[in-house]
């Protein structure tokens, strides 16, 4: 056979070996939206090889490895707010995890001042933080794709579950039928929304709380013996090992497979409840699943731990669509993140980047604004804010005509820091256009600009440098964190599945705000482009769009 007859044999028979795939996906009875907190890009690439079970299905389906969280302040409650809004936070009013309201002051337990805003709180409420709050979606500004669809046909089902209550919120969004999430000891929802509870749900709750009175000893994964490496933290604390947890320990409990594996035991019984997928309307299943978030700020991202997190999430998700595939309804499944994340600088900078740092302690609102105090003269210290980086609030104390002199004066310090890239000020951020191009090509401030509010954020904006770990030390509680505008913290793959589905990766920069538009192109829903930031992407393999034209 002569070369090119060879080549043609081979391109003939490669065709005729194709699958038969439908060129427009089926619409979905069900509509599965998963987010796993802190689950980075980064962490994706590092483990995508050894998944066998949920997570190997997933990437054999349509992939982009390279999506974004594309704002700069990538945290829980922003993150989330993009998921199933189409919006950025600029669009969706959730700024970060908590603002400042320098005229709102509240007192704490213990009396002091507090002028932080949860966002997930109720307007209004009384307290200082999550636990002291009542649970509202009320400063969610657009709807989610289960209030559309809802809007659009009112017989469609919305199920949200968590083991966090912002993470809940914002991807239920404020007409879901049921919304839970982990509220310290129990799965739990919105007051005097009891009676949507899954009547299943006590003897969940009551197999967590014995799971948190016995101690868990976990096993390596075969596969993970090479990321166990102790790391010193501190002058007593390692992490890096897969330490046993202690019993009663509530808090540990929440960063490990446990947790997860509870949650989607607590999605399906309210699965089974509303009969999600079994009705006239297309139906929405959201869950997002916290343990890796709570493993990441707990040990970091690359010690046995995440590995040990990383095979049991897979386990996890293999077990949610085995029970769907013996549903019997056709559904369609997005998994994406809430941000990314980075390791603990001690080990960052003992594996070849001694660039990894903490963040210097006097960089805190408190440390600044009270040198600006004594600069001005002032009563009270200057600065309000919950972090060395971030948005930053003038104390509504400071004198009218000292305001902008004291402002100047704390954007001079911080960026002559030394761990300081850029600072912001509102007008500059309210003058710069919104962000366009390749979101991975955007500027510091266009990634600053999706992520502003005029309303709600802050008087300037501080970022820090790449690799500056914004924990000072580790008596804080967490060794890592996220929170940055830098790559690590905005990546996140972005996977579809449906049965039948050609697989395909598209390797090009995409948004999580696209998720939206995509999924409500699967079931006809209308959405208007000037309510989104998202555009819809191209699921098909070939010549066919499941975008229209």
């Amino acid at each position: 056979m002569k070369a090119a007859s060879f080549v043609t044999g081979l391109f003939a028979a490669s065709m005729l070996a194709t699958p038969a795939f439908a060129q427009t996906p089926p619409k979905p009875k069900l509509i599965v939206a998963i987010s796993v907190d802190q689950f980075s890009t980064d962490v994706f690439n590092e483990y995508r090889a050894g998944f066998t079970s949920g997570l190997k299905r997933l990437t054999g389906g349509i992939v982009f490895p390279r999506g974004h969280q594309s704002h700069a302040a990538t945290e829980t409650c922003p993150g989330h707010s993009t998921i199933l809004t189409g919006g950025r936070p600029s669009r969706t009013g959730i700024i970060a995890n908590d603002w400042q309201n320098p005229a709102l002051e509240r007192k704490t337990k213990d009396g002091k001042p507090i002028f932080e805003v949860y966002c997930a709180e109720k307007p209004g409420a009384v307290g200082s933080n999550a636990a002291d709050q009542e649970i509202s979606t009320q400063f969610l500004r657009i709807p989610t794709l289960g209030d559309r669809m809802k809007a659009m046909t009112p017989a469609t089902r919305v199920v949200a579950v968590s083991g966090k209550d912002r993470a809940a919120v914002m991807m239920g969004g404020k007409t879901a039928d049921t919304t839970i999430w982990w509220i310290g000891k129990a799965f739990g929802t919105y007051a005097g929304k009891e009676a949507s509870l899954p009547p299943t749900l006590a003897a969940i709750n009551a197999r967590a709380t014995a799971a948190i009175a016995k101690p868990l000893i976990q096993k390596l994964p075969a596969g993970c013996a090479s990321h166990a490496r102790a790391v010193p933290v501190s002058t007593t604390e390692t992490v890096g090992t897969l330490k046993t947890r202690k019993a009663g320990n509530a808090g540990g409990w929440r960063a490990t497979p446990e947790f997860d594996a509870m949650t989607l035991d607590v999605a399906l019984a309210a699965t089974n409840q509303l009969k999600l997928g079994k009705g006239e309307a297309t139906d929405v299943l959201a869950i997002s699943f916290s343990a890796t978030d709570y493993v990441g700020h707990t040990f970091g991202t690359s010690g046995a731990e995440t590995c040990a997190q990383m095979a049991a999430l897979d386990a996890t998700l293999g077990r949610l669509f085995s029970t769907l595939d013996k549903m019997g309804t056709a559904y369609a499944v997005v998994l994406t993140a809430d941000h990314g994340g980075h390791d603990l600088p001690e080990r960052n900078a003992a594996n070849g980047l001694p660039a990894a740092e903490r963040v210097d302690i006097m960089l805190s609102a408190q440390a600044v604004g009270g040198r600006l105090a004594k600069q001005f003269s002032l009563a009270d210290n200057a600065l309000i804010g919950r972090a060395p980086f971030g948005d930053m609030y003038l104390r509504a104390s400071v004198p009218a005509d000292k305001r902008a002199a004291v402002r100047d004066a704390a954007v001079a310090f911080y960026r002559a820091h030394r761990q300081v890239v850029a600072v912001f000020t509102k007008d500059e951020l309210i003058a710069a256009q919104p962000p366009a191009g390749p979101v991975d090509e955007w500027s510091l401030i266009e990634r600053a600009k999706a992520s502003f509010d005029a309303e709600r954020s802050g008087d300037f904006l501080v970022l820090l440098k790449p690799y500056v770990t914004p924990i000072p030390d580790a008596s804080f509680g967490y060794v890592a964190t996220h929170g940055s505008p830098w790559g690590y913290d905005r990546r996140v793959p972005i996977l579809f599945w449906w049965k039948g589905a050609a697989a395909f990766e598209q390797p090009n920069a995409v948004e999580t705000v696209d998720i939206l538009p995509t999924l409500a192109s699967l079931i006809g829903l209308p959405v208007p482009a000037s309510e989104i930031d998202g555009r819809c992407l191209d699921l098909v393999a070939g010549a066919e769009s499941n975008c229209g034209k």
